[in-house]
This record gives C-alpha cells, structure tokens and sequence, in this order.
C-alpha cells in the first residue's frame, strides 16, 4: 500500500479523505473524541499542504444521524465547512469553489444505502469530487462499503498516518513478545471464538471472560442460569480444557434478590453473570507483572449496564504494568477514557471489528481494496 506522505506535491489537489468520525452522541453532543483526536494527524498534514481535503465517514448505526456535531467539533480547531448531503449539485458547488488548504466535510455517508451495499455508480460518482483517496478510517475497513473498496478503483489511492499507524501496530501483535497475555471479552462469541483458537498458538495465556466464559463454564459441565450465552453451536469442549486458556474464578450475578459474588459452580438457575468478580480482578491484576505482552480486547462484564467495576480494576492494573500493551474495542477504550489512562497504554486501536478481523486473517477488504491499484 502507498502512503499519502510519499506523494511529492499535493498542494491543490482535491483529496477524499475517508476519516474515522464514528464518535458516540448523547442528546447530539460527542462524548468521547478519541476518534476525532486520533484523526487529526492526517487533517492537518493534508491542509500543510495545501491541498482540498473533503472529508467523507459515518457516524452511528442510525442511518439518519448526522456528521453536523462532528463539524462543530472541528470548526474550533481549524477552519472547516459542512455540507448537508454525500453528492449532489450543493456539495459539486462547494468542492469547486474550494481553495487550497480548504476543508469540507460531507454528510454522514451511510444516509445513502448505496455506501454500505456497495453500490458501482454511488463510488463513481464519489471519486469525481476528488483527484486522490486517501483511507485514513481502519475501523470501518472490515466491511466492503462503496467508500473502503470501490472507491479505490476509480482514483489513485493511499493510506493516511493512522491507517499506517494500526497496520504497524497490530502487526506486532501478531508475533509478541515472551511471555505474552491475550484478554478477550465481550460477547460475541462467534466472531472471537477462532481468534481464542489462533492465539492459543501465539501467546502464552489467552484469559476469557464477559459472555464468552459462560461457553466455557456450559462446557465444564457448570450452570450458567440465565446468564447471556451464544447460540452458535460450537463444541468448545477440547478448547475449554487447554492449559492456556483462563477464565474467571469467581462471578459477579444478578438475581431477584440483587447482586452477589459467586463461584462458577455455585450459579442458580435464576441467575445471571453480569461480571467477573474481585478474586478474578485482583489476581489477574498481580499477574499481568509477569507478562512483556499483553493485548486487551472486550470488558470483563456488563459494561453498559454499569457492570464496569472489575474491568476498571483490570484496566488500572494494566496501564500500571511494565508491559507493552494494546487495546481496543467501545467498552474497553471507554474504561481507560473513564479513568484518565488513555496516555498509560502502547497502543489504542481506533478498531473493534476491524482489529478482531486484521488480527484473525492478517489482512481487510479495505487493505485488499488498495493493494489492487
């Protein structure tokens, strides 16, 4: 892949730039700008040099939310203009009456069904507004959306520095350091089972915990209640046995009667796993001393549902550690936002899907979509 900054001269260029603007919104207010933060790097290199940055993304799954906090929010740290639709004449207006150095911002892309199924014609048209496309938005590029794969075949093409910052990163991840620790929560089972089976041969402790540990305690033979579980059907069986593989001692559960800590065994049928529990926070916090390495995706609970106590434990004893270490995921970077410690850690991926697929297969559609130029 080729990177923006080995272009020599981009000074009145007009370069689409797919940035990460997916920022969570209460009551249409940003509350979490690490994404924003994390895509300035790119921004203001572009405008250095003097080139046309339209800025294209999303925002949300509410297909009719708009980019409009995120203009706000950009318009105090340097000069900007919105416009209030993807293509049409109003954005063709703006775009030629651009001067160099000029940035606009483009209404939330998926407000068109045409970006996520990939439409031909809507990517076409998108590549007329620009001379170049820079993917600067790693978090989105797992999916095949008209503005990761199609707009690279119709204008040269290239990765911006966080892109090229994730790829970096990640990579090391794949090849850690010894003795390394994986810690995978989170509840999506099927989409981290094959990534617990691949890192077994990787690193040299996996600990799981959040729903996916109720797979693992159903395959001992444990009652998990009403406890959140998948329904993918796998046979964990084998996998739950392996020496490498850990999982909480003791759980945090809610029943009619409130919240208590449990062991594994000792769950009822009217009870439900919220958490782990400070037995499990506490030594796993005294054992991350003992690893070089270690890679935090998913929280150990409940998160959302204010569940957060043992993640915020772990979390602390992780950006206390000497260790290198990489995370990633909503739950797991807001944690570390919580508690101040965004700046104690290696590395802060800008991706969840997107970091659980590159590290699965070594690659994305959106990687792929660059490399065919």
């Amino acid at each position: 892949m080729k990177k923006i900054q080995d272009v020599e001269n981009l000074k009145g260029k007009k370069i689409i730039l797919r940035s990460t603007l997916n920022v969570p919104l209460k009551d249409g207010k940003i509350i979490n700008d690490f994404r924003l933060r994390k895509a300035m790097k790119t921004i203001d290199y572009l405008r250095k040099s003097d080139a046309k940055v339209i800025l294209i993304g999303h925002i949300g799954r509410d297909k009719s939310l708009s980019l409009f906090p995120v203009y706000e929010y950009f318009k105090n740290l340097f000069p900007v203009s919105f416009a209030e639709e993807v293509l049409g004449d109003k954005t063709k207006s703006k775009v030629e009456s651009m001067n160099d150095g000029d940035v606009i911002l483009l209404e939330n892309l998926r407000q068109n069904e045409e970006e996520t199924s990939n439409d031909d014609n809507f990517a076409r048209e998108l590549a007329s507004l620009g001379d170049i496309y820079v993917n600067d938005d790693f978090a989105v590029s797992h999916g095949e959306h008209a503005s990761v794969v199609g707009l690279p075949k119709y204008l040269p093409s290239f990765t911006g520095f966080l892109f090229q910052e994730e790829i970096n990163e990640l990579s090391d991840a794949l090849n850690p350091q010894s003795p390394s620790l994986c810690i995978l929560g989170g509840a999506k089972f099927k989409t981290k089972e094959p990534l617990i089976e691949k890192f077994i041969d990787i690193y040299d402790n996996v600990f799981v915990s959040g729903a996916l540990a109720h797979d693992f305690f159903k395959a001992n033979g444990f009652n998990i209640g009403k406890s959140l579980i998948s329904d993918t059907g796998v046979d964990i069986k084998e996998l739950s046995l392996n020496e490498k593989i850990m999982t909480p001692s003791d759980v945090t559960v809610e029943n009619k009667d409130g919240v208590f800590i449990k062991k594994p065994n000792e769950v009822l049928d009217g009870d439900s796993i919220v958490d782990a529990g400070p037995e499990t926070a506490e030594y796993l916090s005294k054992l991350l001393n003992d690893f070089k390495f270690i890679l935090w995706n998913g929280p150990l609970g409940e998160y959302e549902r204010g569940f957060n106590k043992q993640t915020e434990t772990v979390a602390k004893a992780i950006a206390e550690s000497s260790a290198e270490t990489l995370m990633g995921g909503g739950d797991t970077i807001a944690a570390t936002e919580n508690l101040g410690l965004e700046d104690k850690f290696s590395f802060i991926s800008t991706g969840g899907g997107a970091m659980l697929k590159f590290l699965l297969d070594g690659t994305l559609v959106g990687i792929e979509a660059l490399k065919r130029e």
